[in-house]
C-alpha cells in the first residue's frame, strides 16, 4: 500500500469546523485505510492506501460530513509531493514557520504585478507543480500578500508552513 497524507481545509479554527483528531482517525481506519496517524488539531493524516487521491479525497469529504456535520475541501498528497514541498523553492534558510505552502488541484498562473504589488519587504514566492510558497519573514499574519493570495490563486486551496509539512515528512519516513 502507498503511503498518503490527507489535509483538511480550515478544520478546528476558530470554533469552527470542529474535528476531533481521535474520531478522526477512527473514521480513516473505518473506512480501510491503514496505518492511520494524525499530527496536531488542523486534520493533517497520514495514511496508507492504495486507493488514488481524487477517490481518496471525495470519500474522506464524504464520511466527514456525514460523521461530523461538515464539508470542508480535502487535499490527498503523495509521498513525492510532500518531500519536494519541503524542499522545491528557494527558502532553505528561512524560519520554517514563516514559509507556507499552499496547495491546490492546478499548479496556479498568477497575476505576477499583483503579487509584487503586495508583497512587503522580503516577502518572496516560488510557483511549483499545485503549489504556492510564499516566504513572510515579518510574518504570515500579518502579511498583505498572505491575506489576498486566496483571490489571486485556483481555489480551493489549503495552507501548511514548513514545519508542519516537515512533521508530516517525518512520520511518512518512520512509516516506511
Amino acid at each position: 500500500m502507498a503511503v498518503r497524507v490527507a489535509l483538511l481545509r480550515g478544520v478546528n479554527v476558530s470554533g469552527a469546523g470542529k474535528l476531533p483528531m481521535a474520531e478522526f482517525r477512527d473514521m480513516l481506519s473505518g473506512m480501510g485505510l491503514g496505518a492511520v496517524r494524525t499530527y496536531i488539531q488542523s486534520g493533517n493524516a497520514v495514511f496508507e492506501s492504495d486507493l488514488a487521491a481524487p477517490e481518496l479525497e471525495a470519500r474522506i469529504g464524504d464520511a466527514v460530513a456525514e460523521r461530523f456535520g461538515f464539508r470542508r475541501d480535502v487535499f490527498v498528497l503523495s509521498v513525492e509531493e510532500i518531500a519536494a514541498a519541503l524542499t522545491d523553492h528557494p527558502f532553505a534558510g528561512a524560519e520554517p514557520k514563516l514559509v507556507h505552502v499552499i496547495f491546490l488541484r492546478e499548479t496556479p498562473t498568477p497575476d505576477e504585478a499583483a503579487l509584487r504589488a503586495l508583497a512587503e519587504p522580503g516577502d518572496g514566492w516560488h510557483i511549483g507543480p499545485r503549489r504556492f510558497t510564499l516566504s513572510t519573514p515579518g510574518g504570515f499574519g500579518t502579511s498583505k500578500l498572505a491575506e489576498k493570495l486566496p483571490k489571486l490563486l485556483p481555489a480551493p486551496t489549503t495552507a501548511r508552513n514548513l514545519r508542519t509539512i516537515a512533521a508530516l515528512h517525518e512520520m511518512i519516513l518512520a512509516q516506511a
